[in-house]
């Protein structure tokens, strides 16, 4: 009882009128289970260690990725695919949109996928997007392809409820940044996605909207916190979609779900416009069918943006070119422990992951078996980080309307008023000493496979843990679920391929190369 009357305290002096129902929930969910873990480290954190920072290191020279051949396809079910028959037109934008809300309309109230369906504004941008298409100007290979944002992105005219009823009312003026650049390019936005309250949870579940089911078995979780982005995705009510990633929230949907999702370097895609879960911790990212689409919409969302200054790096290569190139005598690093002392994942769970590194070795990448202890600490400080970045975030409506807030999301935000004041530098001082440590112990390999979740997706509305990904949100590098096929039980398996900060071009190269071998999952629906 003794962290009770701690956060009890600390709760008081902060004006939030939690309640005895609140601490016990707090204690029946385990929010405070781990907490001694992270007091331990941050305590043995040096007084004198240097907070962390954007250094030198941050910004190494980039490579040239090795030039490849164009990537071409026929498959209807990919953007690249459906380009050329926009572009021939032998399809037009109108019939897409028309046959994701045919999608919709058929699937969603099973699934739940959708917080807003944009139908008039989505068929008004197609026709849009035939005129110009008819009349010879190609914006970009999204031109006149519908896709599904998180909500938690403006779109201007509609709220962005980020999941909550707090947020419900709350009417965009103005497109976020990353929703500008889709446009830009011709993408139609078909409509904004379910995710979990505030994306405070690994998992679909939302006391005010619902959960989000999986599409291959609706009694089991689709992941969060971007669940209707992987759900829309999966099942073609989008070709692809938006979603951000605080501790696994593109990829743990994306595994689930059996598609592919990107966790850019922080600072290489926007969030101006995106509410926020944690300032250094949220990525944006897409999720999309294939290896080529994903990198397709990064190439368009990412780079510098006035609006958001953390974007630190010019836009990247068309990388689209380079995913060809082959992976010959790469450096694979594969996990073989995790710093835990367990059993890292199940056993299709490591089976996955030895899949992606077959794969990889069959075209002449060198697979290198590693430890990597950091995982341990990385995945208890992200936690911690998390929750003090969003305690200070949600302190106001946390005074004023704290019964607005659902049980778990409430619960969990007000566990974090359990860390001192001093430990938001102490965290960040161990932030740079990991920083340092992670680089120097995988300095001879160019790309590590871990699983990407520890089990296969779990009953609806139950969190999955982010033991591999959350630990990446931590240092901000790059990091990609990518499938591996289906499993035994009918559920979809992943890898996760993480690569060093700005290294995106090689994390899809490689991606791109297990894909070939691997081949993708048959669409859900």
């Amino acid at each position: 009882m003794e962290l009770i009357d701690r956060l009890r305290a600390a709760l008081q002096a902060a004006g939030i009128p939690a309640t005895d129902a609140d601490f016990a929930g707090i204690i029946e969910k385990g929010f405070l289970s781990r907490f001694p873990d992270v007091e331990r480290l941050l305590n043995a954190v040096d007084h004198e260690q240097l907070p962390d920072m954007l250094d030198a290191m941050s910004l190494p020279p980039m490579p040239t990725p090795p030039e490849g051949e164009m990537v071409t396809t026929d498959d209807p079910t990919t953007i690249l695919g459906i380009a050329g028959q926009l572009r021939q037109r032998t399809i037009s934008a109108v019939e897409l949109v028309e046959q994701a809300l045919e999608q919709i309309a058929n699937h969603d109230a099973a699934l739940n996928a959708f917080q807003i369906v944009m139908a008039e504004s989505a068929l008004a941008d197609a026709r849009a997007a035939d005129a110009e298409l008819a009349a010879g100007k190609v914006r970009s290979l999204l031109h006149g392809v519908p896709i599904a944002v998180k909500d938690l992105f403006d779109v201007a005219g509609y709220p962005t409820a980020a999941g909550s009823r707090i947020r419900a009312g709350c009417i965009a003026v103005q497109d976020a940044t990353v929703v500008a650049r889709l446009r830009a390019a011709g993408a139609i936005i078909i409509g904004k996605t379910r995710m979990s309250e505030f994306a405070y949870s690994p998992g679909s579940n939302n006391a005010h909207y619902g959960p989000t089911a999986n599409p291959y078995d609706p009694q089991r979780d689709s992941g969060g916190s971007s669940s209707g982005s992987g759900v829309a995705t999966a099942t073609g009510m989008a070709f692809a979609a938006l979603g951000t990633d605080t501790g696994g929230s593109i990829r743990i949907p994306a595994a689930h779900c059996g598609i592919v999702g990107l966790k850019p370097t922080h600072g290489r895609v926007s969030l101006a416009g995106g509410f926020p879960l944690s300032w250094s911790l949220d990525h944006a990212g897409p999720l999309a069918r294939s290896v080529t689409d994903t990198a397709l919409l990064f190439r368009i969302i990412a780079g510098p943006d006035p609006r958001d200054p953390r974007t630190l790096r010019p836009a990247p290569d068309p990388v689209i070119g380079h995913l060809t190139g082959g992976v010959r005598d790469l450096r694979i690093g594969l996990l073989t422990a995790d710093g835990s002392g367990q059993v890292m994942a199940g056993a299709a769970e490591l089976a996955a992951m030895q899949q992606a590194a077959d794969a990889l070795a069959g075209q002449g990448a060198h697979v290198i078996p590693i430890e990597v202890p950091e995982l341990e600490e990385l995945r208890l400080l992200n936690q911690a980080l998390l929750a003090m970045e969003a305690a200070a975030l949600h302190l106001p409506w946390l005074r004023s309307r704290l019964d607005d807030y659902g049980e778990f999301m409430r619960h969990r935000i007000l566990a974090a008023f359990i860390y001192a004041p001093v430990d938001v530098t102490r965290v960040q001082q161990a932030r740079a000493g990991l920083r340092r440590r992670v680089a120097e112990r995988l300095h001879h390999i160019d790309l590590l496979i871990t699983p990407v979740t520890p089990g296969p997706a779990p009953a609806l509305g139950v969190p999955t843990p982010t033991s591999f990904t959350g630990p990446w949100n931590f240092l901000g590098w790059p990091a990609l679920s990518l499938p591996t096929g289906i499993g035994d039980d009918g559920l979809p398996r992943a890898a996760q391929l993480i690569a060093r900060p700005w290294h995106e071009a090689l994390l899809l190269r490689a991606a791109f190369a297990a894909e070939q071998v691997l081949g993708r999952p048959a669409p859900s629906m």
